[in-house]
């Protein structure tokens, strides 16, 4: 195994390392530890089955099922989920509208994620350039770039996330066809509250842990305060200086931290231009502070 950095702190890139093979615990672990330092890891030139996904995924936590899924699993497996804008036969065959908006994944479940481990199979261009990049934003960043007074006032203090403010969101949007949430979703995803500063189990430092996509409001402030407070933290966490954006390729699997980073699925190519990815999501419910 090879690290790659790029220029900045955010983003790099992890060579020689087929994911197909066992991982053993020294590599387990450099690879968290280059997640919680990185942010975001690319292990280029991948060839990886479903089930091998799965397998590389599951080292590092219990893999969820997405509640969003509705039967878009590669090969029958529930952990992995199929992202595409592909139909065939009239009907789709995943999600196409995954991941576009900025957001955290699963910070509205009561166990919260750790990564999620995304691997391309079809990429869409233009003129022989990707479209679909996956923009990021830095947490460690954002939160050390906070002014003193505002961390203090974030001490302990707890916001709240709710799976349907995203979903609802998607829904607005043109072209939308995801149906209303089930009584049943609901059920499984009812809002959570968890601390907006929270110390990052593999670094050990502090991150802001709020996102535009699915933070409603903050606990026991007035919705005034709560509301002028949220729209300060959301532009201050997406400036273009804590930001790093993946171009994908064809064998791309990118992994990326759920507690230290926002992304966004840039939605710049159509219908005609296939995407096709294979989506784990691995949940923070391990002990990581020995590797880091």
């Amino acid at each position: 195994m090879r690290l790659v950095s790029g220029r900045t702190t955010m983003g790099a890139s992890v060579e020689d390392l087929d994911l197909r093979d066992p991982l053993d615990d020294g590599t387990r672990d450099a690879i968290l530890r280059a997640l919680g330092e990185h942010g975001v890891l690319c292990f280029p030139g991948q060839a990886l089955e479903p089930a091998a996904q799965r397998r590389f995924c599951a080292r590092f936590g219990s893999l969820e099922v997405n509640v969003a899924a509705a039967g878009f699993h590669a090969d029958g497996l529930p952990e992995v989920m199929v992202l595409s804008n592909i139909q065939h036969a009239g009907r789709a065959i995943g999600l196409a509208d995954a991941g576009q908006g900025w957001h955290t994944d699963m910070s509205y479940s009561r166990v919260i994620a750790l990564a999620t481990v995304l691997h391309a199979l079809e990429v869409p261009s233009a003129d022989g350039r990707p479209l679909g990049a996956t923009r990021f934003q830095d947490m460690h960043a954002a939160y050390q770039g906070l002014p003193e007074t505002v961390r203090a006032r974030l001490a302990g203090a707890r916001a709240v996330h709710d799976f349907e403010k995203f979903w609802e969101m998607m829904r607005r949007r043109k072209g939308s066809t995801r149906p209303p949430l089930s009584a049943q979703q609901r059920q499984l995803k009812p809002p959570v509250a968890h601390p907006m500063c929270m110390t990052h189990p593999i670094t050990g430092r502090k991150v802001l842990y709020a996102n535009p996509g699915y933070v409603t409001h903050i606990e026991g402030m007035a919705p005034p305060e709560s509301a002028a407070m949220l729209e300060y933290l959301f532009e201050h966490q997406l400036r273009e200086e804590y930001r790093h954006v993946h171009h994908w390729r064809v064998g791309d699997v990118l992994m990326w931290d759920d507690i230290g980073t926002l992304h966004d699925a840039v939605a710049d190519y159509g219908a005609h231009q296939p995407r096709r990815m294979h989506r784990c999501q691995v949940m923070a419910d391990r002990p990581y502070a020995r590797a880091g």
